[in-house]
């Protein structure tokens, strides 16, 4: 399966991740309201990532979104760095900058070419990005190339055994009478931008085969439980149905380890 490049670039200089649901404006309070939706949704990433943690500490996140993340780094005391892709990404993050008067290097730049030196991070974190980019496995190594020996990767991918992946299954292969269509093809062409890759923990582990001591997590998501909005082109009467019956005690319970968010803590 092949695709370009570039047109993940614009599908997301379009809007950043959540940005039409989540972000009205670009004033302060309207950043502060981002962020306590995305936390209160994702309340597991403050775990992960332990910004606290990382004051005094290099850190580059790849991708920075609508900015929050990486507010929280700056905050923390990090000397921080940030890339992305698109220009919208890094226009809103820099204006939250200014709002909230922190200071970070951003620039615009491909994952899988970064522009800095061997051995220059403390962290490199990434949340829910590089299963988009075409060469997923270029961008890890370029991950642990500019890694201080010792120092940690924190990256999130998406998982391919997931109850997003499955409801997709059932709207875009069943109910179309193609049932052969795996779950990386609805991955790849309905989630979000075409090409977008899902992995399982073994090929996961394979990304990160040159790293010590890989950890991996798997996280239901607010998206897996439909406890939140959908982007407009999965919303509809079907999804609606669906947020009235669906069975999130027994997912809860019996189903914990199929949820959409891969974690991945790793040392070079």
């Amino acid at each position: 399966m092949d695709y370009d490049k570039q047109a993940v670039k614009d599908f997301w200089e379009d809007a950043s991740c959540g940005e039409r649901l989540y972000l009205d404006g670009r004033n302060r309070q309207d950043f502060l309201n981002q962020s306590d939706i995305r936390y209160r949704l994702e309340p597991y990433i403050l775990d992960f990532a332990e910004f606290d943690k990382h004051g005094g500490k290099k850190v580059l996140e790849i991708d920075v979104g609508l900015g929050a993340d990486h507010q929280k780094f700056a905050e923390a005391g990090a000397e921080l760095y940030g890339v992305d892709l698109t220009q919208r990404a890094l226009g809103n993050t820099q204006a939250r900058f200014v709002c909230m008067d922190l200071a970070t290097r951003l620039s615009n730049v491909d994952a899988e070419k970064l522009p800095f030196i061997d051995n220059a991070f403390d962290l490199v974190y990434s949340w829910g990005v590089l299963h988009v980019t075409p060469d997923t496995p270029a961008a890890i190594d370029e991950v642990y190339r500019v890694l201080k020996p010792g120092g940690e990767a924190r990256i999130m991918i998406y998982h391919t055994y997931s109850m997003v992946g499955y409801m997709l299954w059932v709207r875009y292969a069943l109910m179309r009478l193609q049932p052969w269509k795996t779950l990386g093809d609805i991955y790849f062409n309905y989630l979000e931008s075409r090409g977008t890759k899902a992995y399982t923990i073994e090929e996961a582990r394979e990304l990160f085969q040159k790293f010590k001591n890989p950890e991996f997590h798997i996280y239901l998501t607010h998206g897996d439980l439909l406890t939140s909005a959908a982007g407009q082109r999965h919303e509809g009467v079907l999804l609606d149905l669906a947020r009235t019956i669906w069975p999130r005690r027994i997912i809860r319970k019996y189903f914990k380890n199929h949820g959409l968010f891969l974690t991945i803590r790793a040392t070079k």
